[in-house]
């Protein structure tokens, strides 16, 4: 009696593992619309559901499973049901030290501040529905940042740069229509939480009081948003910052 017990349980556990096997000698858990989800997230910077409405329900209907695997893996899961949108994060804990998981996107000073201006614009923006914005006025504001060293080609230059890394790299921001219109994500809105806003205004302001321009008005306390606390810092010159909250 106990062998045949011995014998069911083990053709059981064998079942449950070819149900989700997708090819011979596979011995992963997760069905193939969650682990495309899961590969999507780990890939980054983040998944959108309406950009890949299949995989954003897959990460819906499997959430347990896939947070799980990103529990191995020393990372966690940052979703948003209400905006349809979720990314990783390196795990933040006191209780071990964990390796970093997430790799860092170094950002150039100007693509901060680009950054900061597009928050601010959604934030402006957001009970209207879709903030969409245009290139020009973006640019607009970041002009007080050309310092005397550069010209103005030089200086449109780095913004177009910037531009293509919110658009690119980030993904922060969508084409809408014309080139030079583009829509904000609401991801902005986690990628760059009030604990970070509040790291990198400091900064800012150091750099105003070793003689640099600030002309946002950064504040010093915002409402609190889910995000990733991230090392945010500046060289010296104010020129670079590395940002870590999504996968570059």
């Amino acid at each position: 009696m106990n062998d045949m017990t011995q014998t069911d349980e083990n053709t059981f556990e064998t079942d449950a593992a070819s149900a989700t096997g997708l090819w011979e000698g596979d011995t992963g858990v997760l069905g193939e619309q969650p682990r495309r989800a899961l590969l999507e997230l780990i890939k980054g910077p983040y998944l959108a559901g309406v950009k890949s409405p299949a995989l954003w329900s897959a990460l819906l209907a499997d959430e347990a499973g896939i947070r799980s695997r990103l529990d191995e893996l020393f990372l966690e899961l940052v979703l948003d049901r209400v905006g349809e949108f979720a990314f990783v994060r390196n795990v933040s804990t006191t209780e071990l030290k964990v390796p970093s998981a997430v790799r860092s996107a170094a950002l150039t000073f100007l693509d901060t501040a680009m950054l900061l201006v597009l928050r601010q614009m959604l934030l402006a923006g957001e009970g209207e529905g879709r903030v969409i914005v245009g290139r020009d006025d973006v640019f607009e504001q970041l002009r007080v940042y050309r310092t005397v060293d550069r010209d103005e080609s030089d200086f449109a230059r780095r913004l177009n740069s910037s531009w293509l890394n919110m658009k690119n790299k980030l993904r922060v921001i969508h084409q809408a229509g014309a080139d030079d219109r583009a829509e904000i994500s609401p991801v902005l809105r986690l990628i760059v939480d009030a604990e970070q806003i509040q790291a990198i205004g400091a900064e800012y302001r150091r750099i105003a009081a070793a003689g640099g321009a600030v002309p946002m008005d950064i504040p010093d306390d915002e409402p609190d948003h889910a995000g990733d606390p991230a090392d945010d810092r500046t060289d010296s010159d104010g020129t670079d910052l590395d940002s870590e909250g999504l996968s570059a």
